[in-house]
């Protein structure tokens, strides 16, 4: 319930922030960065989780956060197949029905392209969202299971490129002057860049202490080795 009233209100302040904005616009936007918002939370509790022990407890909202940010995804698809491109599935991959030789041709490269890696990150949600469940978890089994949700990061990637096109690219065209600058950019790169540093930070925490610890003969001159504190 706490992360269904957080999605609610992150998407209604998103909401009203482009006030100026086309209804559809205001919507597709307002709902696919609360996805992103969400999804952002269930990557950083694991790094927070290695660095401070404290936000250990809150290992268990990763699940939530990412279940609630794939179902918003959808609806972010649903928004954009029934009102940018209406229904017409060509156009999502960046195609347009030319009259002139009652054909559909190419018109929008990047587009087509955001929206095809937008397309597979949506799938990978799914079947993770699917996978977040004690019951797949114990159908998997745990060695698989653990795998598959490591791989979350691949989710991530898939949906910062897909983002970016949309944030920096897509509204750069000259025929594309709507809707106005979106004020997301410099928080969306201040999110990732924090998302990769508390990553780093956390590889390099995890790294220091598995890492083998010097050694040194011991007294007995027979080469055995013992671990010395770092």
């Amino acid at each position: 319930m706490l992360v269904l009233l957080l999605a609610a209100l992150g998407t209604y302040a998103f909401l009203e922030s482009r006030a100026e904005w086309s209804a559809m616009h205001r919507w597709n936007r307002a709902v696919g960065d609360m996805s992103v918002v969400l999804v952002s939370f269930s990557m950083v509790i694991g790094p927070l989780a290695r660095l401070w022990p404290v936000f250990r407890g809150a290992i268990p909202w990763r699940r939530e956060f990412g279940i609630y940010g794939v179902l918003l995804a959808f609806i972010h698809t649903i928004i954009i197949l029934a009102g940018w491109v209406q229904w017409d599935l060509m156009r999502i991959f960046g195609y347009e029905f030319n009259p002139a030789i009652n054909a559909y041709v190419m018109f929008q490269h990047g587009f087509g392209l955001a929206n095809v890696i937008g397309i597979v990150a949506l799938v990978y949600g799914a079947v993770l969202a699917l996978a977040s469940s004690n019951w797949s978890q114990r159908l998997l089994g745990g060695p698989v299971w653990k795998f598959l949700q490591q791989s979350a990061y691949v989710l991530w990637m898939l949906i910062v490129i897909h983002t970016a096109y949309f944030l920096y690219l897509h509204f750069q065209d000259y025929h594309r002057n709507t809707p106005a600058p979106n004020w997301a950019q410099i928080p969306f790169a201040a999110l990732v860049a924090l998302i990769i540093l508390l990553q780093f930070a956390a590889f390099l925490k995890t790294w220091r202490s598995k890492r083998p610890s010097r050694r040194n003969p011991t007294s007995w001159g027979q080469g055995t080795e013992i671990a010395e504190p770092l």
